[in-house]
């Protein structure tokens, strides 16, 4: 389990504070994530023959893999939209240094221990898939991760619009010292009541330092907050900003309905 030291939050001078996030206690399950960028054009287009093949292919991996000891859960994601919001200062300065985040497949494993996901990630069946990923993809990536923070569980068995926000940052710590910091924003002018931020089991392999998942019912529930409200850009991309932490998220749907043991 990784151990995380907070880091002094850096706060802005703002007219409006929001409340900190109500958060409950963290899962103490291991989660194992594949993302690719299979189509090359904005996922809300169309989706490629290719691409409907592979989303066919991995919903019924994860159909399959429910069955393995110790996996709770498994579900197969499309995305619908990458919001043009996380084109902070911090991410145009750091462009160099980290892949930019733009995965329009992915699948998110639920184990009973991290251990147990570390050990699906080295198993035939997920390397097998993940080869034949490859194989269908210009870019994907691969972690296996604990829950840091949690505001409630994340629900597969609807469908609906479901975020995964990778965060490229200088610290772990203080990326989620400021994603606690402004989530209190998405709670109050979104009615966000569930999110698990992910953090990587091993940080030097990582491409991202937190990879934060939540799910609201429809986009209408999120998206005109994202556009209109300024206090989004002035609080919480800003705090991203002040605290050298950078948001690259994506909207998704449920590529089938999610398949449980």
């Amino acid at each position: 389990m990784n151990q995380i030291v907070e880091h002094n939050l850096q706060r802005l001078p703002l007219a409006q504070e929001y409340r900190k996030a109500r958060l409950v206690e963290p899962a103490r399950s291991g989660y194992l994530l594949l993302a690719a960028e299979v189509d090359s054009h904005p996922p809300f287009l169309w989706a490629s023959r290719n691409k409907r093949r592979l989303i066919e292919d991995c919903a019924g991996w994860c159909a399959r893999i429910t069955r393995d000891p110790g996996v709770l859960e498994a579900a197969a994601f499309q995305a619908i939209l990458i919001p043009p919001f996380g084109d902070t200062t911090f991410l145009r300065q750091r462009r160099n240094e980290f892949h930019r985040a733009r995965f329009d497949l992915a699948l998110l494993i639920e184990t009973d221990s991290v251990e147990r996901a570390e050990g699906l990630r080295r198993s035939p069946h997920f390397r097998s898939l993940e080869t034949h990923v490859r194989g269908a993809a210009g870019h994907v990536y691969t972690v296996t991760a604990s829950n840091a923070k949690r505001i409630g569980a994340v629900d597969h068995a609807r469908d609906g619009v479901f975020l995964f926000n990778y965060f490229y940052a200088d610290s772990p710590a203080q990326n989620l010292a400021v994603w606690e910091h402004t989530a209190g924003w998405f709670q109050q002018e979104t009615g966000l009541d569930n999110s698990t931020v992910l953090m990587p089991a091993r940080a030097d392999l990582s491409e991202y330092t937190l990879i934060n998942h939540c799910r609201w019912d429809r986009l209408g529930d999120v998206l005109p907050a994202l556009v209109f409200k300024r206090s989004f850009r002035d609080f919480v991309l800003a705090h991203f900003d002040a605290n050298d932490a950078g948001p690259m998220p994506i909207l998704y749907r449920l590529a089938k309905p999610r398949y449980n043991r």
